[in-house]
């Protein structure tokens, strides 16, 4: 049984060190990748993603905040 993944994980934000919480997105509807999103206090969005390696590299490559993985 695979185990959900978490909702929310907390970063320190590049830019100024603050704790950020970021949230996992709704885009991707697979088990490739689970992005996160957030946006720190200072303004600096946060991304991050657990999954496949080239997914992963992909989303978090993106600056589309609408990405969604999709299936060739």
């Amino acid at each position: 049984m695979a185990t959900k993944p978490q909702r929310t994980l907390t970063f320190k934000c590049k830019k100024c060190s603050k704790p950020v919480k970021v949230f996992l997105q709704k885009v991707s509807a697979c088990s490739h990748i689970q992005p996160y999103l957030g946006i720190c206090a200072c303004g600096e969005v946060l991304r991050h993603a657990t999954g496949q390696k080239d997914a992963v590299e992909a989303y978090l490559a993106s600056a589309d905040l609408n990405w969604s993985h999709h299936h060739h």
